[in-house]
């Protein structure tokens, strides 16, 4: 990866919302030109709460704000990618209907966010080396490509509790890989290794787990190598053609025009034409 070099420190716009009352710092940042890594660095499992979803809205925030950030890259340095919700929360909360309620409403934000990452102009790229279940799959869901590894376990089991994975799993599982996969894995509970779910459509490269941030950082810098502009105006196709918008030909030719419109398309293009000569 080439570029100017960032590296945004926890005492910047990382430290906690209340500075008084500092916390541990749930997923670090590092920007390189045009990639964000956000690593999930929450131990031991990266388990979710609302200070881990403030988190996320923060490096979302920042990111978003970058022009030059085209690829979100998505990682973990514990031994799971994420294992969903946090258990403690859920212990504290889970005895009575306010408590429950609290779930809920914990619940409605992750899916508030995770549609956040998934609607953003940035490619995201989750890089998954270990268990990714309930909310954390959730979250790799979201993501615009998964790069999984082989050893790793993934699914949506919450179905063992009783529960249901709602934080956008049972709509995002059924749209990336269809009915009948969403079927066998949501009401089966199962989980699945790398190598299958590439093949059940779930995710889209997987790699041995010490080849992993090889295959994954040549991904990324694949896609970071491309223009921004065509990469969030694609982004932008693909969500209409998803969601049966009926104006997506015409969202086409209004990306195309403003991407012709473009200075850096246009050189583009110019080389292109004069190396066919």
């Amino acid at each position: 990866m080439t570029g100017i070099q960032t590296r945004i420190e926890p005492r910047d716009w990382l430290r906690p919302l209340d500075p008084r009352k500092r916390k541990e710092i749930m997923i670090s940042l590092h920007i390189d030109g045009a990639v964000a890594t956000a690593t999930l660095c929450r131990p031991p499992v990266n388990a979710i709460n609302d200070e881990w979803l403030d988190r996320l809205e923060e490096v979302l925030d920042r990111v978003e704000a970058d022009e030059r950030i085209a690829v979100l890259w998505i990682r973990s340095d514990q031994r799971v990618f994420c294992a969903g919700a946090d258990l403690e929360m859920m212990r504290t909360l889970f005895a009575s209907d306010a408590g429950r309620a609290r779930m809920i409403e914990t619940t409605r934000r992750m899916q508030e966010v995770f549609a956040r990452l998934e609607r953003s102009a940035k490619v995201s790229v989750a890089e998954i080396g270990g268990a990714a279940m309930g909310g954390g799959f959730e979250l790799a869901l979201a993501c615009d490509l998964r790069v999984v590894a082989e050893e790793a376990s993934v699914g949506l089991p919450e179905a063992r509790l009783g529960l249901l994975p709602a934080a956008g799993g049972t709509q995002r599982m059924t749209r990336i890989c269809g009915e009948a996969v969403a079927r066998r894995l949501i009401l089966g509970a199962e989980l699945v290794g790398g190598a299958q779910a590439v093949a059940l459509g779930l995710a889209h490269r997987s790699a041995p787990a010490a080849e992993l941030e090889r295959v994954a950082r040549e991904q990324v810098d694949r896609l970071a190598a491309l223009p921004a502009p065509a990469l969030a105006a694609c982004k932008r196709c693909i969500f209409a053609a998803v969601d049966g918008f009926e104006g997506g030909y015409e969202i086409e030719l209004e990306g195309s025009a403003a991407l012709l419109a473009a200075a850096d398309t246009q050189e583009r293009v110019q080389r292109f034409l004069s190396r066919q000569k």
